[in-house]
């Protein structure tokens, strides 16, 4: 995957897979202190210590459908390339957090990508799942609440599809302002 954005999107995957209907994705850029950040929490069904101690094997997985997971494993990698690590905390009935951490400044790091359509995407296609998406650039913060979005969507009685332009501009707005790594519009 050549963005950061697509690697997210891969991981909340695994969370809705997880039966999670509260997700947290946080990304953090630090250029001060050459850090970026990715952290996707979920109160999902949670692995054993077992299961996370083999997430970053590919030929591990929880799926019924195939017998490879590649997604932890190519994020590993990533994080690995860019001077960085990968961590996996949960527990059964306690949901997972995942957090990557690599070099802001390492030239491996791959650009964060169109993480604004991938947050709309995700909120649109899962409207039941409550998604809290926080963007920190050193001191300055963005936070978008799905549901914030929904319950605005639901008083002017449109339909889901209604809130994508809104949500793409406040969220592109917003990052902008700070500073973040985004393809300009």
């Amino acid at each position: 995957m050549r963005e950061l954005s697509l690697h997210i999107l891969d991981l909340v995957t695994n969370s809705i897979e997880a039966a999670a209907n509260r997700i947290i994705i946080v990304v953090e850029e630090r250029p001060s202190d050459n850090l970026f950040r990715i952290r996707i929490r979920d109160n999902g069904k949670g692995m054993s210590k077992e299961m996370v101690k083999k997430a970053g094997d590919p030929f591990t997985t929880s799926r019924k459908t195939r017998k490879v997971g590649m997604g932890i494993p190519l994020i590993q990698q990533v994080a690995s390339d860019c001077g960085g690590t990968l961590k996996v905390c949960s527990s059964p009935g306690m949901g997972t957090t995942v957090t990557v951490e690599m070099e802001y400044s390492n030239i491996n790091r791959p650009p964060l990508g169109d993480i604004v359509n991938t947050i709309i995407n995700l909120m649109i296609s899962n409207p039941e799942i409550h998604f809290c998406y926080i963007h920190t650039v050193n001191s300055s913060r963005f936070c978008l609440d799905s549901y914030w979005f929904l319950a605005r969507m639901a008083e002017k009685n449109g339909n889901i599809y209604d809130i994508i332009q809104p949500a793409k501009e406040y969220i592109t707005k917003g990052l902008l302002k700070m500073g973040a790594s985004i393809p300009n519009p």
